[in-house]
């Protein structure tokens, strides 16, 4: 039965979802920890912290480790992580027979138009959702958050050296 829940679950994560894992973490959360509680809170953020500094995209390792923990099993990590990356596979099937043909149409650019906005603030909103009282934000995650985002916005710092430096300075401070 668990295995059907996660399939469901993690199949409606992605079908419904865009913008990449970033946008998906709210709605992961939402399903994961207060409809489900698969996990807590605290185990949640802790899990977006690993997934975003392990390989692969930030929302199939949360459905990965989410199905782990769900299920108690790998079996339960496949389900999740299959769950997750059919609806994309099957629309882009179905996509990109049609989009290279229709991509210039004026209702294709519309709703792109429409997209790309509402991306922006599901990214947003993810980044408020971490924003809990178990995470509370103190002047020194502040001063990582805007030295992380000048590196890479103003001395365009890769992703690795600004999360290697940014574990670095976590260790000394906390």
């Amino acid at each position: 039965m668990i295995y059907l829940k996660l399939f469901l679950t993690f199949f409606k994560i992605g079908l419904f979802n865009f913008g990449g894992g970033y946008a998906m973490i709210s709605f992961i959360q939402n399903e994961v920890v207060f409809k489900h509680a698969w996990l807590t809170t605290s185990e949640f953020t802790d899990v977006v912290a690993v997934s975003q500094v392990t390989p692969g995209p930030v929302g199939i390792n949360l459905a990965t480790y989410t199905g782990y923990t769900a299920a108690g099993d790998a079996w339960g990590s496949a389900v999740a992580t299959f769950a997750v990356c059919l609806p994309s596979f099957l629309l882009m099937l179905l996509a990109s027979r049609y989009f290279l043909k229709y991509q210039h149409a004026r209702p294709v650019e519309a709703v792109f138009a429409g997209l790309r906005p509402a991306v922006v603030g599901l990214i947003a909103a993810a980044a408020l959702v971490l924003c809990n009282a178990e995470n509370f934000v103190d002047y020194k995650s502040v001063l990582l958050f805007a030295a992380s985002f000048l590196a890479v916005w103003k001395l365009k710092a890769g992703p690795i050296a600004v999360i290697a430096c940014a574990g670095a300075l976590g260790l000394v401070l906390y």
